[in-house]
């Protein structure tokens, strides 16, 4: 990392959210001095002064140091299809999504929004698997004749169905530039 491209970094969040040096300086508990040489590219911070920096510009760290937030369909596509994960183990459609969520959320454009969809569909499906499966199990008896055990595999492949469609639809939309739909899905990550 460049110090001119943090001190240019560090500069237009600063103006951007319409404060002064001093105000930088008192809103991260560094010198005013400190501010000076970081814009003029005089000084290297350190990790502690970027977090401090990043706090009272109201960014992440990665902002500061990863300025460029790229836009990029095809890790957006790659996140949809992540999900298919499910068809082999049903956490492995919350587990894939969140590891490539977690690692670009910063850097590649609306795949913060797109993955916390992605997250939440995913979590309200297997949740939704999981207390299905369990009910069936651990419900009081009931004769043969009302619940089969064909039905319960019906109901437990159409539940994998409609998530296989739900994801290939919104790639589709996605690849065609279109928002995605995940419904129904609890909002557990906002």
């Amino acid at each position: 990392m460049k110090n001119k491209d943090l001190a240019k970094r560090v500069k237009e969040s600063r103006k951007r959210n319409g404060m002064s040096q001093e105000l930088l300086a008192e809103n991260s508990g560094l010198s005013l001095r400190t501010i000076q040489r970081i814009e003029n590219g005089e000084t290297q911070p350190t990790g502690d002064s970027i977090k401090r920096l990043s706090s009272a510009l109201n960014v992440t760290p990665n902002e500061l140091i990863d300025w460029q937030i790229i836009e990029d369909s095809k890790a957006l596509l790659l996140l949809n299809l992540s999900q298919l994960g499910f068809i082999a183990f049903p956490l492995l459609g919350i587990l894939i999504p969140l590891i490539i969520w977690t690692s670009k959320k910063d850097k590649i454009k609306d795949i913060d929004p797109v993955g916390k969809c992605i997250l939440n569909f995913q979590i309200s499906w297997t949740l939704l698997l999981f207390l299905l499966i369990v009910g069936l199990f651990t419900a009081p008896k009931i004769e043969l004749t009302t619940i089969s055990f064909a039905e319960i595999l019906i109901t437990i492949s159409v539940m994998y169905f409609l998530n296989f469609v739900v994801v290939i639809f919104n790639t589709l939309r996605y690849h065609t530039g279109k928002s995605a739909r995940y419904q129904p899905a609890f909002p557990f990550l906002n």
